[in-house]
Formats: structure tokens, sequence, C-alpha cells
């Protein structure tokens, strides 16, 4: 009778950790890699539905289960369909998002684009289908504090702190979230906020930097990944905005930081939805992002592509993979948004000229201080 409810207290304690219940200190899901770490596949605005350049989707979604994630971050924008003001999400859409972005990932953290709501005046052609999505996700555990979005929430898996945002409406999360990043900060956990509209970009800018990026970087997380551009772009580390918009980043001298050395932001929106050009490259002027933002950029460019991150107690690696589709996949559908736009004749893509194929873009890792394998604790790096 003993060992009968020995191992019911041992099922009991497993079910209470998968499920990631929260009390005065969240629970943690284990790593399902155990203490190699945790593999997480981060990924925005893919090209499921008529509007999308669905070769590339599919190759980004092949790269990704290819490198065996155990978490799949989907920052938002599933979905692009044609009609107006649809009035439900076919069946088909969500299928396609069950075998592809649900079935092959031990947990999935979905977040809402405005294209995953309800359609309305303003942005007519959004699926509705969010609904459908979010039940296919991993539970988060919500906020404890009125006022919070419905689908915001945290969930701890392995060593990471994970934090959904909404940003329609965007909120200050500070009242909600302040309390579980310190928890998690006194567990030794990363933290990683995801949310779909950026705080930061040079895409099609809109200055936030006294609203979402103050907000943001007051709460001190390692990673702030975000989507809706549709374009792959990481910024340097930086700090709370200064009283007049001034942007406070650590000076580039290579990829490797120190945790604490500031905030990292990574736009990444290239899951197939098609390609805008920057504003930038458009000549559009009152959306041309500042020099001070631009001076805080650390790398850009339009692909398809997806960020894997690789993440143990002691660092945090983060690798931004290129998807090429191919010219075959190019002949079949334009990745271009409206490609019969003149601006289009001087802007390459990142993939022009090269092979299908998967590529490292670019990479990036954060070293958490903490002595590893007998090694004297890290120490800030003067450069990069």
């Amino acid at each position: 009778m003993r060992d009968f409810w020995k191992q019911w207290v041992g099922v009991a304690l497993f079910l209470f950790c998968i499920l990631g219940f929260e009390g005065p200190v969240q629970a943690e899901t284990p790593s399902p890699a155990g203490e190699a770490g945790l593999r997480v596949a981060a990924v925005g605005d893919t090209g499921i539905g008529e509007r999308t350049f669905h070769p590339g989707f599919l190759a980004v979604e092949q790269a990704i289960q290819d490198k065996r994630p155990d978490v799949l971050l989907h920052v938002g924008d599933f979905v692009y369909q044609p009609e107006l003001m649809p009035e439900t999400c076919p069946k088909r859409y969500l299928d396609e998002i069950r075998e592809r972005l649900v079935d092959p990932f031990h947990f999935r953290i979905f977040v809402p684009g405005d294209n995953d709501l309800p359609p309305h005046a303003n942005k007519p052609k959004a699926s509705g289908c969010w609904s459908g999505i979010a039940a296919m996700k991993t539970p988060l555990n919500p906020p404890a504090v009125p006022g919070a979005g419905a689908d915001e929430g945290t969930r701890v898996i392995g060593p990471v702190l994970f934090a959904v945002i909404d940003s329609y409406p965007y909120r200050d999360p500070t009242p909600w979230l302040a309390s579980k990043i310190e928890r998690a900060r006194a567990r030794g956990l990363w933290v990683i906020l995801a949310l779909h509209e950026p705080a930061v970009t040079t895409a099609w800018f809109l200055d936030k930097r006294a609203g979402a990026l103050r907000d943001l970087n007051a709460l001190k997380p390692d990673l702030v990944l975000s989507g809706n551009q549709h374009s792959y772009e990481r910024f340097l580390p930086m700090n709370v905005p200064g009283p007049h918009g001034e942007l406070r980043v650590r000076p580039s001298g290579g990829s490797t930081y120190q945790q604490g050395d500031g905030v990292i932001h990574v736009v990444t929106g290239g899951g197939g939805a098609k390609f805008k050009p920057f504003a930038d490259m458009q000549g559009k002027s009152k959306r041309t992002a500042p020099p001070e933002v631009f001076q805080a950029l650390k790398t850009r460019a339009l692909m398809n592509h997806f960020v894997l991150l690789e993440i143990t107690r002691e660092k945090l690696l983060a690798t931004t993979y290129r998807v090429c589709a191919g010219e075959a996949a190019e002949k079949q559908s334009n990745p271009r948004w409206r490609p019969q736009m003149r601006v289009w004749k001087n802007i390459a893509l990142e993939c022009d000229g090269n092979a299908a194929g998967v590529t490292v873009f670019d990479r990036f890792e954060i070293r958490s201080g903490r002595a590893e394998d007998g090694e004297d604790k890290l120490k800030s790096p003067a450069g990069g």
C-alpha cells in the first residue's frame, strides 16, 4: 500500500510541473531536453492563406521541424485570407495550423496578431481565426491582476519565464508582470517577452519610445520577440529611453553580451507573409525611423527566416536561419507585396540569387554570469 501511494504522489507532482500551476512561486515545467537545455523556435507572420508566399512558409516550417525544438513560439499573424469581413474562419486554415504548427511541437506559445482577430473597418481582411488557434496553444498562467488582456499570461518552461503581451489593445504589463519577473530572477530564470507589434522597428516606424519601449525595457527582460513587420531586425541591447526619446544602447563590438547589458529586441516576421519594402526604401519619410533608431539597429533583412534559441542556465544562444525556397518556388508565387511597384526594381531580397536551402544569417549570445564547468564566474565583457 505504501508503494501504491508513493506512485500516486509521484504522478501528482509530475502533473503539477507539466501543467505549470502558479502559486506564490510559479511552478517550473521541466525542459524536455533535461539538463541539456531548452530549444525554442521563434517565428511570426506565417504564410497560411491565399495572400501569402506559401512556398516560403512550407520551407520555413520544415526547417524548424528539422531543428527539433521543444517549444514553438509564434508571435502572431498565422493566417492571411482574401475575403472582406469574413464571418467564419475556414476549417482548412485551422487544419493546416494544427498539422504544421501544433502537432509537431511539445509546447506552443502563441501570440494573437491583428490578422488573426475578428475583422473590422480598419482591418476588413482579418481572418477571425484566433479563437480556434488559441484552443491549440499551450495554456498560460493568466495574470492575477484586473485589467490584463484575456490572451496575456506567463509560462515557465525549463530555465525560461515566457510572457505573452497583447498588442490589441496594448496595455502596460507592469502591474501584472513585474512581480512575476522578480520571482523568476530570484530563481535564476531567463525572461523572454513576446508580443505581435514591435516596440521598436525601422520597417514602418511608429514612435513607441515613450510607451511600449519604455514599459518593456523597464521590466528588464533578456529578450523581446515580436513580428508584424515582414522582415528580420535585431537591435543592440538597450535600456529605458531617455526623457527626450534618446536610445541608450550598448555600443556594438560583437554579438556576445552579458546579462544585464540591456534588452535585445528582435523582430521575426519572416514566416511566409509577403515582404514589404522598409519605409526608407520606399521614400516614406513619415514612417522612416529617426537616425538614433538606425544607430541602435544591429542588422535587418527581407527574408524568410526563423530564430532558434538554445538556452541553458548559463547562456542564451540565438541563431537566425535564412530560409530560401528557391527560384522554382518564386515562379509559383511572388514573395513580394504589390510586386508591380516600381520601387521593387531597386530592392533585393536576401534570397535573391541564392539556391534553395537553410543558412545561418545572424547569431548572438547572452551569458548569465554563472560559473560553468569549474570556470570562474563570467565578467562583463569590454566590447560586443
